[in-house]
């Protein structure tokens, strides 16, 4: 049996461990001539704390912009190029069910039709918005896609 990836979904929370997670996503992605779709996760502090102009927007979407910088460095190769995009979920809790990581990553991987979700395993930096590695293994019981853990 074949096994066909065209889309490969990596949720990113701004961590080293996230970043590792793009690498492998782009080397499945290479390997299944597919793309990947990135999902900058913001969590509900952050979300608020724009909104009380006490972190600037800007200043997230500049993170955001590097990283994604970052990631078509990583796409780039004599073997060609991986295709990117990107989204990002503003304000999930921990907090409320229906706005959880596990939830969203979820949602988003079904919204785009993702064969494949590639999330980081351990979030070993203590920040606000570190939190994919608590949610891992939530992911990897309850997505519909295969997951790999990295």
């Amino acid at each position: 049996m074949a096994v066909e990836i065209d889309t490969v979904l990596v949720p990113v929370d701004g961590t080293d461990e996230a970043e590792r997670a793009v690498e492998y996503a782009v080397a499945v992605a290479r390997r299944y001539d597919a793309s990947i779709h990135i999902l900058h996760i913001i969590d509900d502090s952050v979300a608020r704390a724009i909104q009380r102009d006490e972190i600037d927007a800007e200043a997230v979407a500049d993170e955001h912009r590097a990283f994604m910088a970052a990631v078509h460095e990583t796409t780039r190769g004599p073997e060609g190029k991986v295709e990117a995009t990107q989204s990002t979920v503003a304000g999930f809790s921990a907090q409320r069910l229906s706005q959880h990581p596990v939830s969203v990553v979820l949602d988003a991987a079904e919204e785009i039709e993702a064969d494949l979700i590639v999330v980081p395993r351990e979030s070993m930096r203590e920040a606000p918005g570190a939190m994919l590695g608590k949610v891992a293994q939530y992911v990897l019981s309850y997505a519909s896609q295969p997951v790999l853990s990295v």
